[in-house]
Formats: C-alpha cells, sequence, structure tokens
C-alpha cells in the first residue's frame, strides 16, 4: 500500500512506521491520520509482524496537530476535526489490540497529539533531547489522540492535569521520572537502542504478549475478582498455544524457547 505521509517497512518480523512530514515537523493532518490507521491495520493483519515500531524522519517526533490545515478549514473546521480523530482513534485502538508490542522511538520534541501517540504505544524509547507538551488548550483545544486515557493511568490525574492545563514542557529525564518513557539513551544511541529492545520482543510469545496488553488496557475498567477472572481465563487460554507449552517444556529442558508467536 502507498503512505502519503509515513514509511512502512517490515524486516526481520519489526513492522517501522515513520512518520514523514519532517517539512511539517510531522504535524498530524488528515492523510497522516489516515496512513496511521491504513499502517496500525496492515500490522495488524500480518502474521509476520511481531513488534510495530513508531518513529519520526528528522528533529521532531510530531508537533501535533497540523494547526495550518485547521484553519484552511474555515467554517467546515469541526468536521475535519472530527474526520482526522476517527481515523487517528482507529490507529490507537488498533495499536493498542494488535498482539505484537508497539514501541514509540521519539526524537526530539512529542506535542499535543505526537505526545498523546508516544503515550498510547506499550513500550517509549527517547533521545535526551526529547520534550513533551501537551499544547492543545495553549490554542484554545483539547486533547484528543487518547491522552485522556492514558495519561491519567500513567502519571494520576494531578500530574496530567497539570499538564494539560498549564501545557507546561517535560524533558528527557523528566518524562523518565514521571513514567512516561521507559529509556532515555543519547540522541545518537536511539535508533539502535529502539532495535535492541525491537529485537529482545520480536522472537517472544507475540500471542501471550497481545493477551497481555488486553489485560492491562481492561485493569482499571474491572473489580478485583473480573479481573482475576480474566487472568485465570488468560493464564489458561496461553497454556494450550504453542507458545505457552514451548515456554514450560523449554524451562524444564533447561534451554531457550523457540516461540512461532501463537
Amino acid at each position: 500500500m502507498h503512505y502519503e505521509s509515513l514509511l512502512y517497512d517490515v524486516h526481520d518480523g519489526v513492522a517501522s512506521i515513520t512518520l514523514d512530514r519532517e517539512k511539517a515537523a510531522n504535524a498530524l493532518d488528515l492523510q497522516m491520520a489516515k496512513d496511521l490507521m491504513y499502517a496500525a491495520l496492515t500490522a495488524d493483519e500480518d502474521p509476520d509482524v511481531r513488534v510495530v515500531v513508531i518513529g519520526a524522519k528528522g528533529k521532531m517526533f510530531c508537533a501535533g496537530g497540523d494547526l495550518a490545515s485547521f484553519a484552511d478549514a474555515g467554517d467546515a473546521r469541526p468536521a475535519l476535526l472530527k474526520e482526522i480523530t476517527t481515523y487517528l482513534h482507529a490507529a490507537i485502538s488498533r495499536f493498542a489490540r494488535m498482539d505484537a508490542p508497539v514501541i514509540a522511538s521519539v526524537g526530539g520534541t512529542a506535542a499535543g497529539a505526537g505526545m498523546s501517540l508516544a503515550c498510547a504505544a506499550d513500550l517509549a524509547v527517547c533521545g535526551e533531547s526529547a520534550k513533551f507538551t501537551m499544547a492543545y488548550t495553549r490554542v484554545g483545544l483539547t486533547p484528543d489522540g487518547s491522552s485522556t486515557y492514558y495519561l491519567p493511568r500513567l502519571i494520576g490525574a494531578r500530574r496530567t492535569l497539570e499538564l494539560m492545563l498549564t501545557n507546561r514542557v517535560l524533558s528527557a529525564a523528566e518524562a523518565l521520572e514521571w513514567g512516561l518513557v521507559n529509556q532515555v539513551v543519547p540522541n545518537a544511541e536511539l535508533e539502535a537502542a529502539t532495535a535492541k529492545l525491537a529485537a529482545s520482543l520480536v522472537s517472544g510469545p507475540t500471542a501471550s504478549y497481545g493477551a497481555t496488553k488486553k489485560l492491562v488496557l481492561t485493569s482499571l475498567g474491572e473489580s478485583l475478582e473480573s479481573q482475576m477472572e480474566l487472568e485465570s481465563r488468560g493464564i489458561a487460554d496461553a497454556a494450550r498455544r504453542h507458545d505457552g507449552q514451548e515456554g514450560i517444556a523449554a524451562f524444564l529442558e533447561k534451554r531457550k524457547p523457540d516461540f512461532k508467536g501463537r
């Protein structure tokens, strides 16, 4: 499939989705939202994809929504924003529910929808010069891209409101301290560190990763007993699959497991 605003490539089980509007600071417009949704669908449907990496070309990860395109829409702006968020939110839903772990590789600034996208990934690695800011209320808008769902779960309601109301800019070190990212590395090592993390997951039990993601996603919406029932069903289902059986056998035989992702 041809993508106009991003690059999509699969190599050794890793699908790389690279935002490619460098001259526009990788700002999210309608085309990018569509491309993200179709890239997410493509990765989800490809049995060879066992890890997804979301990165960007240039010095900016993503400057947020493309305000110029919003302004150009005139009176149709509300309809445009509904259309953009329909595609963006469909992409994020697909990333959340696919089996493959999704890694955000953040170089430079992640603002607005860019920060939302980074927060929606399962894991995040960033360069030491990366910055994170919500930026929505600075221009009189409200957050989207799942940030009002994920941010309170990552950092709590009080810190979420601080970021969303004051538009405070977090450094990479602060993002790590707050729990927004998993790892901060020197800028020159970002690509290598992301690749190393992806490689550590790509030969793992992909279906079990997906089931684990689903359990975490539902955890705050269920009672203790309901969540434990989901855990019980989940581990029983995992034990039925090839990778569950292989993992147990490999442990007992003191060898490395040969996971097939199913």
